[in-house]
């Protein structure tokens, strides 16, 4: 894994934690591969050295939509060596048995089909190229059930379980998959719903990229099937 420049593809990339991500990777020089259903702004993409950036909207819970960025970032850059699964749903307020099928449908769409359809298009490439990095994000929250988020704890969750499942079957094909586990992220819209809360206690989305950058770096070349935990001040 000493290519230089490496291929990162970041989904949800439009969001906090895409942007911070983009940020971290594109300083250290990688070719980015950005994929959310909604646009990256004109203003993010100049910050990010446009020649080395492809930005495309896709449907992430569409396998065929995924298969057909994963072949034109291929088309574009040759290889990808970074897999960042960032995009993720977030609910909660309803006892288990109260919760709309919508909402089940939802947080799991959101958090594992998305995972899944990337995975399915970019580990054969990662295979015959003989290598490659990928990191999911689950939630500290996940690790035991809590009242009110049984559906978002279910389906990161099945994020951990996924991760070392892949992370088993990948090992000895020189992939490495782990997730990281934040709590709650410091953005705009999670201090807007917490105006009581001390922001200072959560993760801010710069910080939780670095962990993510260091998981996809060869540092972590011996690391396999982790849930990273990443607290802040909670």
């Amino acid at each position: 894994m000493s290519i230089s420049p490496r291929t990162v593809v970041l989904t949800g990339a439009a969001g906090n934690l895409g942007k911070a991500a983009a940020q971290v990777f594109a300083q250290e020089g990688a070719r980015l591969v950005l994929l959310d259903r909604a646009p990256i702004s004109e203003a993010v993409l100049a910050a990010l050295a446009p020649a080395q950036c492809l930005s495309l909207v896709v449907d992430l819970c569409d396998a065929a939509q995924v298969a057909v960025a994963v072949e034109q970032a291929l088309s574009r850059f040759g290889r990808i060596d970074v897999l960042c699964n960032l995009t993720g749903g977030f609910a909660m307020g309803d006892m288990v048995h109260e919760t709309s099928d919508s909402t089940w449908d939802f947080l799991h769409d959101m958090n594992v089909v998305t995972l899944r359809n990337t995975s399915r298009a970019v580990v054969p490439q990662m295979l015959r190229q003989d290598g490659g990095k990928i990191v999911n994000v689950g939630a500290y929250s996940a690790q035991r059930g809590l009242a009110g988020m049984g559906a978002y704890i279910a389906a990161k969750s099945e994020v951990l379980r996924v991760t070392e499942a892949m992370a088993a079957e990948l090992r000895m094909k020189n992939i490495n998959v782990n997730c990281v586990l934040p709590t709650i992220l410091d953005t705009p819209q999670n201090r807007a719903d917490m105006p009581d809360a001390d922001p200072k206690r959560w993760v801010s989305p710069q910080d939780l990229a670095k962990v993510i950058a260091f998981l996809a770096s060869d540092a972590a070349h011996a690391i396999h099937g982790a849930g990273v935990p990443v607290t802040g001040l909670s």
